[in-house]
Protein backbone atom coordinates (compact mmCIF):
# COMPACT_ATOMS: atom_id res chain seq x y z
CA UNK A 1 0.00 0.00 0.00
CA UNK A 2 2.86 2.39 0.60
CA UNK A 3 4.74 1.30 -2.47
CA UNK A 4 1.44 2.24 -4.39
CA UNK A 5 1.25 6.27 -3.12
CA UNK A 6 5.07 6.62 -3.34
CA UNK A 7 4.64 5.60 -7.00
CA UNK A 8 2.01 7.47 -7.38
CA UNK A 9 3.94 10.79 -5.71
CA UNK A 10 6.80 9.73 -8.01
CA UNK A 11 5.20 9.99 -11.08
CA UNK A 12 2.68 13.01 -10.66
CA UNK A 13 3.56 16.40 -11.59
CA UNK A 14 1.54 17.81 -9.42
CA UNK A 15 3.62 16.73 -6.55
CA UNK A 16 7.31 15.87 -7.51
CA UNK A 17 8.90 18.30 -9.23
CA UNK A 18 11.31 15.98 -11.27
CA UNK A 19 8.29 15.08 -12.56
CA UNK A 20 6.95 18.08 -13.10
CA UNK A 21 10.86 18.66 -14.90
CA UNK A 22 10.19 15.82 -17.07
CA UNK A 23 6.62 16.58 -18.21
CA UNK A 24 7.88 20.35 -19.00
CA UNK A 25 11.08 19.12 -21.43
CA UNK A 26 9.03 16.96 -22.87
CA UNK A 27 6.82 19.15 -23.88
CA UNK A 28 9.17 21.30 -25.23
CA UNK A 29 10.19 18.78 -27.51
CA UNK A 30 7.26 17.82 -28.43
CA UNK A 31 6.32 21.43 -29.43
CA UNK A 32 9.59 22.08 -31.19
CA UNK A 33 8.48 18.93 -33.46
CA UNK A 34 5.11 19.75 -34.05
CA UNK A 35 4.00 16.21 -32.32
CA UNK A 36 1.30 15.25 -29.98
CA UNK A 37 2.03 12.97 -26.94
CA UNK A 38 -0.44 10.15 -28.86
CA UNK A 39 1.68 10.62 -31.91
CA UNK A 40 4.36 8.29 -30.09
CA UNK A 41 2.63 4.89 -29.54
CA UNK A 42 3.41 2.56 -32.29
CA UNK A 43 0.83 0.68 -33.87
CA UNK A 44 2.91 -1.98 -35.20
CA UNK A 45 4.24 -2.23 -31.55
CA UNK A 46 0.85 -3.23 -29.49
CA UNK A 47 -2.04 -4.54 -31.82
CA UNK A 48 -4.37 -2.62 -29.27
CA UNK A 49 -3.31 1.02 -30.69
CA UNK A 50 -3.45 -0.50 -34.36
CA UNK A 51 -7.09 -1.41 -33.48
CA UNK A 52 -7.80 1.69 -31.89
CA UNK A 53 -6.27 4.25 -34.67
CA UNK A 54 -8.58 2.20 -37.22
CA UNK A 55 -11.78 3.20 -35.14
CA UNK A 56 -10.92 6.96 -35.10
CA UNK A 57 -12.61 9.33 -37.96
CA UNK A 58 -9.91 9.43 -40.97
CA UNK A 59 -9.39 13.14 -40.33
CA UNK A 60 -7.61 12.59 -37.11
CA UNK A 61 -5.83 9.77 -38.25
CA UNK A 62 -4.62 12.17 -41.41
CA UNK A 63 -4.03 14.75 -39.38
CA UNK A 64 -1.43 12.38 -37.29
CA UNK A 65 0.20 10.71 -40.13
CA UNK A 66 1.14 14.73 -41.22
CA UNK A 67 2.32 15.89 -37.78
CA UNK A 68 4.58 12.47 -38.30
CA UNK A 69 5.90 13.25 -41.78
CA UNK A 70 6.34 17.11 -40.41
CA UNK A 71 8.31 16.05 -37.48
CA UNK A 72 10.76 13.52 -39.31
CA UNK A 73 11.14 16.42 -42.40
CA UNK A 74 12.24 18.31 -39.46
CA UNK A 75 14.26 15.77 -37.96
CA UNK A 76 16.13 15.21 -41.50
CA UNK A 77 16.47 18.90 -41.77
CA UNK A 78 18.00 19.15 -38.25
CA UNK A 79 15.79 21.99 -37.79
CA UNK A 80 12.16 22.77 -35.52
CA UNK A 81 9.07 24.30 -35.90
CA UNK A 82 9.64 28.24 -35.88
CA UNK A 83 8.55 29.58 -32.74
CA UNK A 84 4.70 31.37 -33.69
CA UNK A 85 4.03 27.77 -34.99
CA UNK A 86 5.60 26.06 -31.60
CA UNK A 87 3.29 28.41 -29.38
CA UNK A 88 0.24 26.92 -31.37
CA UNK A 89 1.13 23.51 -30.16
CA UNK A 90 -0.85 21.47 -27.94
CA UNK A 91 1.58 18.68 -27.10
CA UNK A 92 -0.66 16.96 -24.16
CA UNK A 93 -4.29 17.21 -25.66
CA UNK A 94 -5.05 13.58 -26.05
CA UNK A 95 -7.37 11.78 -29.16
CA UNK A 96 -6.16 8.26 -28.92
CA UNK A 97 -6.51 7.85 -25.34
CA UNK A 98 -10.42 7.06 -25.19
CA UNK A 99 -10.60 4.75 -27.72
CA UNK A 100 -7.36 2.83 -26.73
CA UNK A 101 -9.10 2.72 -23.12
CA UNK A 102 -12.06 1.18 -24.93
CA UNK A 103 -10.62 -1.53 -27.07
CA UNK A 104 -8.39 -2.88 -24.31
CA UNK A 105 -11.55 -3.00 -22.30
CA UNK A 106 -12.99 -4.92 -25.29
CA UNK A 107 -9.86 -6.88 -25.69
CA UNK A 108 -9.78 -7.42 -21.45
CA UNK A 109 -14.11 -8.82 -22.04
CA UNK A 110 -13.18 -10.92 -25.08
CA UNK A 111 -10.39 -12.97 -22.98
CA UNK A 112 -12.55 -12.74 -19.95
CA UNK A 113 -15.17 -14.67 -21.91
CA UNK A 114 -13.18 -17.03 -23.77
CA UNK A 115 -13.29 -15.64 -27.01
CA UNK A 116 -10.76 -15.00 -29.42
CA UNK A 117 -9.02 -11.35 -29.78
CA UNK A 118 -9.63 -9.60 -32.61
CA UNK A 119 -6.78 -9.76 -34.64
CA UNK A 120 -7.04 -13.68 -34.05
CA UNK A 121 -10.15 -13.87 -35.90
CA UNK A 122 -10.40 -15.41 -39.44
CA UNK A 123 -13.26 -15.33 -41.81
CA UNK A 124 -14.49 -19.53 -42.73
Amino acid sequence: MASSSLWQWLLSPKKNWFAAQHKKTLARRLRQYGLRYDDLYDPMYDLDIKEALSRLPREIVDARNQRLKRAMDLSLKHKYLPEDLQAMQTPFRSYLQEMLALVKREREEREALGALPLHQRTIP
